[in-house]
């Protein structure tokens, strides 16, 4: 059979394009670049192993649908659960059994068929005015006492931080309660659910409510940010349930894409990300805390105190993804 110079020129063109991928990965981010690009350069600057981003608020699963067995994704970093669940549910990803993972990341912080692995965590707070309330010793539930009424702040009921957090209380006390709970809190919520995070903190700083829920990084981000300095100055940040279950926590991630073009480098990443360095700038970068246990938080969140998480899995938040999101929208929560 005779073959065409043109064809022979492509097949090598190919060839050695795939070739020179392997020294390169490409990862799918939903993490912001400030956070990211740093800690892959020291992986670059380690491995001999180069990296391009391509970032993303929101899409990249419908876009690794789309390639197929041609995406050139090696590796998908999401900024919270939902994100890794929908890869999974679409079933885009692939399983890395590696015990450096295993070791490094506590068991309730990654998938038990290993498809997923948490890299840093936050906490669902309370923030309270320092000037009307103080500092709280508070559960999740007693937002929905009658001392709170018209006090409470939330961004929508139907963001993927809230979700979990329903979620959670219906995982943690069944769904009836979770429902007479949810109708509570929004009895006493200040206004209509609105803004995000940091919104909220704003709100109680202004006096429109006294407590707001908000995840723990935005604290920081806020101390750090001299436009938003004062909101986190007018508030006191509280762990809830720490004489019971603990606070709810939520996670950031990663997973490796089923058709990885780079599979055995990217574990190496990813083994990367969740080694003491890269665990360091995370924590460090985005005031999130680590999810290796010997790693310290960085100096401002230890300053908020320490405090006891829910043991729940966090695998165990997307069973109950669907019965939130139902009792939500029973409750007309966001009207």
């Amino acid at each position: 059979m005779k073959i065409s110079k043109g064809v022979l020129l492509a097949g090598l063109a190919c060839f050695a394009g795939s070739s020179m991928a392997a020294d390169k990965l490409t990862v799918y981010s939903y993490r912001q670049a400030f956070l990211i690009e740093p800690i892959l350069a020291e992986f670059t600057k380690e491995t001999g192993i180069e990296t391009q981003v391509v970032f993303a608020k929101d899409g990249i699963a419908e876009r690794l649908q789309r390639e197929g067995r041609l995406s050139p994704a090696d590796l998908v970093l999401t900024s919270e659960f939902s994100k890794l669940m929908e890869l999974v549910d679409k079933q885009l990803v692939d399983k890395v059994d590696s015990d450096v993972l295993k070791e490094n990341i506590p068991a309730q912080l990654r998938s038990g068929d290993d498809d997923w692995y948490a890299l840093t965590v936050r906490t669902r707070s309370l923030y309270s005015s320092k000037e009307r309330l103080g500092k709280l010793d508070i559960d999740y539930e007693d937002l929905a006492k009658p001392e709170f009424k018209g006090k409470i702040c939330t961004r929508s009921g139907k963001h993927p931080y809230n979700i979990s957090l329903v979620a959670s209380m219906i995982a943690n006390k069944g769904e009836a309660e979770a429902r007479t709970w949810l109708e509570g809190l929004k009895a006493n919520l200040a206004r209509k659910p609105q803004g995000n995070d940091r919104a909220q903190v704003k709100a109680v700083k202004e006096g429109l409510c006294d407590i707001a829920i908000g995840n723990s990084y935005y604290f920081g981000a806020m101390m750090q940010n001299p436009e938003q300095k004062s909101w986190a100055e007018a508030v006191y940040i509280n762990f809830p349930n720490q004489k019971n279950r603990g606070t709810h926590i939520n996670v950031s991630g990663m997973a490796l894409p089923k058709h990885a073009p780079n599979r055995e480098q990217a574990v190496k990443l990813m083994e990367f990300l969740a080694s003491d360095k890269a665990q360091q700038a995370y924590a460090e970068v985005n005031m999130e805390y680590p999810v290796k246990v010997d790693v310290k938080p960085s100096e401002m969140v230890a300053s908020w105190g320490e405090f006891k998480a829910d043991s729940l899995p966090i695998g165990k938040l997307a069973e109950y993804h669907g019965a939130a999101v139902k009792l939500l929208d029973e409750v007309k929560f966001d009207l």
